[in-house]
């Protein structure tokens, strides 16, 4: 999570470990039975997200102000694009927050209802067709341990994309 980061980033090092292990922890809780997986929501992600998001931002303002501000019009560009590309990639930059926050959130979901929805065709062809319910309760236990691993990557894809951003402005 470090390598990208120059010796000013690893300031951070700290928050973004403690930032990791808090998504692991949070999303691991989800895949025990009867638990609600906080992640799985919009709001906290993007709670999460914007703050850190602005956060390196405006480190970047701070500290190298002309850095920050050519990163929104890439070098040797054409006189007649330099709008359009300046207000896209202010667009891009804006949208980052929204895009991680998003990301987390549906790839949980989608795995969460996947879950759900594989374990009620086992539990309702169990009493019909017994040996397709024990073949799609293997499929059950071989998506949950996928899940396991999509809850760890998610959660360092999350931390990775904030350390990246956080190289831009440092």
């Amino acid at each position: 999570l470090l390598l990208p980061l120059n010796l000013g980033g690893h300031k951070w090092a700290v928050m973004l470990t403690s930032l990791m292990l808090f998504l692991i922890t949070l999303n691991m809780l989800g895949l025990l039975p009867y638990t609600f997986t906080p992640t799985t929501q919009l709001s906290l992600n993007m709670g999460l997200a914007v703050p850190l998001w602005l956060a390196t931002v405006i480190i970047g303002m701070r500290n190298q102000p002309t850095a920050a501000l050519g990163h929104l019009l890439p070098e040797g560009t054409p006189v007649p694009l330099i709008p359009v590309l300046i207000i896209i990639e202010t667009i891009s930059l804006f949208i980052r927050p929204l895009a991680l926050g998003v990301r987390l959130t549906a790839n949980l979901t989608a795995g969460h209802l996947l879950i759900q929805l594989i374990a009620t065709a086992a539990f309702v062809l169990l009493p019909l067709m017994p040996t397709v319910a024990i073949l799609t309760a293997i499929v059950l236990f071989l998506l949950t341990l996928l899940e396991i691993a999509v809850a760890m990557i998610q959660a360092y894809v999350f931390v990775l994309l904030l350390s990246l951003y956080l190289q831009e402005n440092v």
